[in-house]
């Protein structure tokens, strides 16, 4: 399947308020979430009509702030429960059969059950480690779809960093499992989207692969599949979204005050998500790094000045780069002299205001748990495209 980068036509589709969560019933699908990280995918899917039952999530501190967010949010826990392990284990016999009982029982209760996943992708990352598919966390992309063609779910997602298909090796890979998955019986389709697309304030690519059992939905789902709704809930179209005359570096200024410059889609910057989350009196506001050494800096590096690896100062009325806060890159409030709070990096994956995570876990995991996660609206965007797929195709 060729991997399409659509010139999108701007098109209306996200809700502009969150509704609340439609109440369970089995004509919502079954989700079984894996690598679930803090929720942000999995509260994406639910806002768009899924019901998640299984939440897997080997890293502690990640499951412990996606239990505390959910309970903070009034969210049911998963049917199923919580299940902190290694997803290698539930390929052996008897994880496997105890899966396979859970996914039977889902289907009792539910019209369709998928999976959704994104296995950690530092080492197809273009910063990351590069170690591809033997590297540590490279292999579980295809414990992944290895558990997708055991258990036989009626569709899943599959989401990763772009590198996976950027260089030669990776994507030879890519390709692998995607022959593996079609001779497990399922037809798929793919995009390159960016979060920017649904509306969140941030430049973040992410390749998303969907697939559909064809014993699910039968015959000519391949050629229903050419015209997968890819861009239906698309607010933004990319090209015009960057192209727009976004400011680049002013002189730093602390507690300073700028104006919207005209042209450029405020509900697209940082300043905007900064509001509309009311950072400064959010829960996890106070939550950030205060190193002393690096004041300095921190008052010396230029509003916008994202250009370095590490020590990027965001611009107000600018989208973030990609929210990574991994491998020492570190983003500066636009306008504060100090490194952006847990409050503001929520708001930067475009997380209702409602999501908080749990004091509990250190700030290395906070911070951790945000820049794994996938764009909340970009989750929500997707997941309520393949929802709108499944409905006109049964």
């Amino acid at each position: 399947m060729k991997m399409t980068m659509t010139s999108n036509k701007t098109v209306t589709g996200i809700l502009r308020k969150q509704k609340p969560l439609p109440e369970q019933s089995d004509r919502q699908p079954a989700i079984f979430s894996f690598f679930a990280g803090a929720g942000f995918v999995d509260l994406g899917f639910e806002r768009s009509g899924f019901d998640v039952v299984f939440a897997n999530e080997i890293y502690k501190p990640f499951l412990k702030a996606y239990r505390y967010a959910r309970q903070n949010m009034g969210i049911k826990e998963p049917q199923f429960g919580y299940h902190e392990d290694d997803i290698k284990k539930l390929l052996g016999k008897k994880e496997g059969a105890d899966l396979q009982q859970k996914v039977l029982q889902a289907r009792n209760g539910h019209q369709l059950v998928g999976f959704i996943g994104g296995p950690p992708c530092p080492d197809f990352s273009v910063g990351g480690k590069n170690r591809g598919r033997h590297g540590e966390n490279g292999i579980l992309s295809k414990v992944y779809v290895d558990l997708i063609v055991a258990q036989q779910p009626d569709f899943f997602l599959f989401e990763n960093v772009k590198g996976l298909w950027r260089t030669k090796t990776h994507r030879a890979f890519y390709e692998e499992l995607k022959k593996k998955l079609s001779r497990a019986g399922y037809a798929f389709s793919e995009r390159l989207i960016n979060s920017i697309e649904y509306g969140a304030p941030q430049d973040r690519d992410r390749i998303i692969l969907v697939g559909f059992s064809k014993k699910t939905f039968g015959n000519g789902l391949t050629e229903k599949l050419n015209d997968f709704p890819w861009l239906k809930f698309v607010k933004y179209n990319r090209d015009d979204a960057f192209g727009r005359k976004w400011k680049e570096t002013e002189p730093f200024k602390e507690n300073s005050s700028r104006k919207a410059p005209e042209g450029i889609i405020e509900e697209l910057t940082v300043e905007h998500w900064f509001k509309k989350n009311d950072v400064e009196n959010h829960p996890n506001a106070q939550h950030y790094f205060k190193p002393r050494a690096a004041l300095v800096r921190f008052q010396s590096i230029p509003e916008g000045d994202d250009s370095k690896k590490s020590f990027k100062r965001l611009h107000r009325w600018r989208y973030s780069p990609t929210a990574a806060y991994g491998n020492n890159e570190v983003h500066i409030h636009p306008y504060k002299a100090r490194r952006i709070t847990a409050a503001e990096a929520l708001a930067i994956q475009s997380l209702p205001k409602s999501f908080v995570l749990s004091p509990d876990i250190t700030l290395s995991d906070q911070f951790k748990a945000v820049g794994n996660g996938v764009p909340f609206l970009a989750a929500k965007s997707v997941a309520a495209t393949i929802n709108n797929f499944i409905k006109s195709i049964l």
